[in-house]
């Protein structure tokens, strides 16, 4: 079997492992998950997050929160036919319930399927203190799997000497034992799921 083949096979278990996920273990994972993020939110820094698509862990609660405290969140903005992802600023979200209000506004429930794309003054991976990746899975080396879209690859394989601290976030039954890797494939160096913090390098909060 091929390294694609391979990669594709799983990829469908884990999709299928995370929307099997009961609602109440969810919210509760959740929960936990974003309480955990908390530490690495600074005053004034920037702070590289994801707006959840489908079955992914939501990072809302983290996102309200950082902009609370003053740091800045920046969401994923993809250029057409374009791997290397731009960061935008998420608009100020006062609230999870207001949130709700300003998708409507937005019109951004009807494309569900689709990444929110926000204007704004655009920064690269390299100028953002910290970036939550969302993954697909993660092995006990700390080899990432995403959606098969290679935008994080991409992004985070260009050459530049300072680069974000980079924490992968998911559900638990995301963990494997082992992800067949090519060479273009990143290492994430932490990994936060509702068991807690796994590192997988040295590093610090």
């Amino acid at each position: 079997m091929t390294i694609y083949a391979d990669k594709q096979q799983l990829r469908q278990k884990l999709r299928q492992m995370r929307k099997a996920l009961n609602p109440v273990s969810r919210m509760t994972a959740t929960k936990r998950v974003n309480r955990l993020l908390y530490p690495f939110i600074r005053r004034h820094k920037r702070i590289g997050a994801y707006w959840a698509m489908g079955s992914e862990l939501s990072l809302l609660p983290l996102i309200v929160t950082a902009q609370h405290r003053g740091a800045t969140v920046y969401l994923p903005y993809i250029e057409n036919n374009k791997r290397q992802l731009w960061f935008s600023p998420c608009p100020y979200l006062a609230s999870q319930r207001m949130t709700k209000r300003f998708l409507r506004q937005q019109n951004l429930y009807a494309h569900k399927r689709r990444i929110p794309q926000f204007s704004g003054d655009k920064i690269r991976a390299h100028k953002l203190n910290t970036l939550l990746i969302p993954l697909l899975g993660i092995d006990s080396q700390g080899h990432r799997l995403g959606q098969g879209g290679g935008y994080y690859d991409a992004t985070l394989t260009t050459h530049h000497q300072v680069k974000p601290k980079l924490v992968g976030v998911g559900f638990s039954c995301q963990q494997v034992k082992n992800i067949a890797t090519e060479q273009h494939d990143i290492n994430i160096p932490i990994f936060v799921s509702e068991n807690g913090y796994q590192y997988f390098v040295n590093t610090d909060l």
